[in-house]
């Protein structure tokens, strides 16, 4: 098994950060050069990724036509471009002579976070007659719900800055592969072959491995399933653990266990414990979810796997890139303020 790294014969246009990336990515594609992006460090330091134009531009004609999109389209891309699920969204509109507009009351297109889009419907946003796609984290079937009750229609894709797209769907329970992408799971792992997956790293090296024979991962673990339907794909996240009295738990085992008990978001972190090390929290976003989500934790969790404390607060902490900040979380449920949203 071979670390993915770059093939080129001339240095990366550095489109992030350039003071317009939508054109730098676009005169580098011109150009046959490749492109450098840093990647959102959803785990550890973020890393810059390498990728020919290409590996983005030949998935453009698919995802139109998911999308609905065209030159007609007004398309609101509201999160920061040095993220690449928003630049690719933000290129892909321009490309396609679509229009970008900063009012989402114009929009008849959006790339949301699922955050992005919980705040949006908190604040009884329009959404009547408004495609929105969401990516960057994990939508709920209930988030999803709430959406196309405003009107929406709701895209959902996994993917990651090194592979592209993986899967899409409506949300994160109805996942397929994306088309031109051969998905496997090996050991919990998800693996993919594609057209879209990135050329590796431009400096320190990160996630990515490549095998010998052109499937690649990034680590996030996953369930396969081949109902009559078709493939599905179950994403459960990148690997993240939790050690109490000795004890590793994986935080994706336990969010993936309460989701289906909950109408809104479950988050388990790991806040420290003097003699525990660490102590296992589930953090809610809607009060009324705590009896559903502790009884299912009593009938499906054993021993380490049951969550010692209980916190709600109203919204989950973001990152500039709009994904849960789980480390905000932790110094959140361990303050004062932490504390006053505890569920007994």
């Amino acid at each position: 098994m071979r670390t993915g790294r770059p093939q080129r014969s001339e240095p990366p246009v550095r489109v992030t950060s350039a003071t317009d990336p939508v054109a730098a990515f676009l005169s580098a594609h011109a150009q046959g050069r490749p492109v450098a992006l840093a990647t959102s460090a959803t785990a550890g330091a973020p890393r810059t990724v390498v990728r020919t134009t290409e590996s983005w531009v030949s998935s453009f004609a698919t995802v139109r036509d998911l999308i609905g999109l065209s030159a007609a389209s007004r398309v609101w891309v509201p999160g920061p471009l040095r993220a690449t699920m928003n630049l690719f969204a933000a290129v892909h509109a321009t490309h396609a002579g679509a229009t970008l507009v900063g009012d989402p009351s114009a929009a008849t297109h959006a790339h949301l976070t699922p955050g992005a889009l919980a705040a949006l419907l908190a604040d009884d946003a329009d959404l009547a007659g408004m495609t929105v796609v969401v990516a960057g984290d994990r939508l709920s079937p209930a988030l999803h719900a709430r959406a196309t009750d405003a009107g929406a229609e709701v895209h959902h894709y996994y993917g990651a800055a090194e592979l592209s797209f993986v899967a899409w769907g409506p949300h994160a329970d109805d996942l397929s592969p994306f088309p031109q992408v051969e998905v496997a799971v090996r050991d919990g792992e998800i693996w993919v072959r594609s057209p879209y997956v990135c050329s590796g790293y431009d400096g320190t090296p990160g996630a990515l491995r490549v095998d010998r024979g052109g499937f690649a991962t990034v680590g996030d673990r996953g369930v396969l399933t081949s109902p009559p339907a078709g493939a599905r794909l179950m994403v459960l996240g990148r690997p993240g653990a939790v050690t109490t009295g000795g004890a590793t738990v994986p935080v994706a085992d336990v969010e993936t266990a309460l989701r289906t008990a909950a109408s809104g978001d479950v988050v388990a972190v790991g806040v420290p414990h003097p003699t525990l090390g660490e102590v296992l929290v589930v953090v809610l976003t809607r009060a009324e979810d705590h009896p559903p989500v502790s009884a299912a934790a009593r009938e499906v969790l054993e021993g380490a796997e049951r969550p010692r404390l209980w916190f709600h607060v109203p919204e989950l902490p973001l990152t500039p890139a709009g994904k849960v900040d789980r480390d905000a979380l932790v110094s959140l449920v361990s303050s004062a303020e932490g504390r006053a949203g505890r569920l007994v």
